[in-house]
């Protein structure tokens, strides 16, 4: 497989490490609109070629799939014109900014028989895996109860660097610099993370969003300072659960943490993922008389960047798909709508297009 790589900025060293280590997989061009960074990129990695824009790449036209790399806002475009020309996409999350977007790029790569997938990169988490073999095997039973948490802290310190200073950090706090916040950064991974492993559907979403003051006239420079910090969520799911799901970016001592509970009829289970490790506990069998909880080793599994490589090869999307991204972003827009008009929406409703929240 010839892939390019579209955007040059951190994530997309990611990429490029894990495409290069994978047989048979040859990096055959890298785009960023700044020349110096494009060449750059291509003479870390050794890519074949460098270009400052994604038409002159589809000109040249010398290879087969994508690993879409841009900003949030220019997911759409990008892909849409990718997939245009016959190329299978990998795109980094959130799929779209708006749900009509990213169903508009799941239809046309599944119109196209192209392999439309998603980075939504904690799929790569062995426990997460084991977690959802517990359920699909009945030994968690009927679930009834799902708690679930994303929580930073680089609002807090500076253990990411400095949010005050720079711009990387920055334009996540400012609707007018394209962000949705942090219901928009990390609900998609929060939300993926949940379904995935109890292996059900989202069915109805209630949503509170907060911005809080964090700059005089909460504006640092050109950025003003409006993007939503946390979201507390309630959900109920499709196999009949009730949850809660929340995450924020001021949640001191916790640099990058997802934690997912899952209590069901037969038995409960933990995952724990951290920055720098993560764990799954148990509470099965004759446990569940005195609450007690094990840890479960596991081992590790392919990630989405082999499992890409793998459906290119076969001609077929695996999961995380364009779709499925969909799916969870149309949860994300319905969630933003619950914060305006506050009252529960379905996912099975006709979805209109969010108005802007001052929180």
């Amino acid at each position: 497989m010839r892939l390019l790589i579209l955007g040059t900025g951190h994530m997309a060293n990611t990429h490029a490490r894990n495409f290069v280590a994978i047989e048979g997989v040859t990096l055959a061009g890298a785009v960023d609109v700044d020349r110096a960074r494009a060449e750059a990129f291509r003479d870390k990695y050794g890519f074949e070629h460098a270009f400052t824009s994604l038409e002159d790449a589809l000109e040249w036209n010398d290879f087969d799939a994508v690993a879409n790399v841009t900003p949030d806002s220019a997911h759409h475009p990008t892909t849409i014109a990718c997939l245009r020309a016959g190329k299978h996409v990998f795109c980094e999350k959130p799929l779209a900014t708006n749900f009509m977007d990213a169903m508009e790029m799941a239809e046309m790569a599944e119109r196209n028989n192209l392999v439309g997938m998603v980075n939504l990169t904690y799929r790569n988490v062995a426990q997460l895996q084991a977690a959802r073999m517990l359920v699909t095997s009945g030994q968690i039973g009927n679930i009834r109860h799902i708690e679930a948490s994303y929580l930073q802290s680089w609002l807090v310190s500076k253990v990411w660097g400095d949010w005050r200073t720079e711009s990387q950090w920055l334009w996540r706090l400012s609707k007018q610099h394209g962000s949705n916040g942090t219901l928009g950064d990390v609900g998609v991974h929060i939300l993926d993370f949940v379904v995935y492993a109890t292996d059900t559907e989202i069915d109805e979403v209630f949503c509170r969003l907060k911005a809080f003051d964090k700059a005089d006239g909460n504006r640092i420079g050109e950025y003003v300072l409006d993007a939503n910090d946390s979201f507390t969520m309630s959900v109920s799911f499709t196999n009949g659960a009730l949850g809660v799901v929340h995450s924020s970016r001021w949640a001191t001592g916790h640099v990058n943490e997802l934690r997912l509970r899952v209590y069901g009829d037969k038995g409960s289970m933990e995952i724990q993922h951290r920055h720098d490790g993560s764990k799954l506990f148990v509470c099965l069998g004759e446990d569940i008389e005195t609450a007690t909880w094990k840890e479960i080793e596991v081992e590790a599994v392919s990630t989405n960047y082999q499992r890409f490589v793998e459906a290119v090869g076969q001609g077929r999307t695996l999961e995380p798909s364009f779709r499925h991204a969909a799916k969870l972003q149309k949860a994300i827009d319905l969630a933003t709508i619950t914060e305006i008009d506050r009252r529960e929406h379905k996912l099975e409703e006709n979805l209109i297009q969010p108005r802007s929240v001052a929180s």
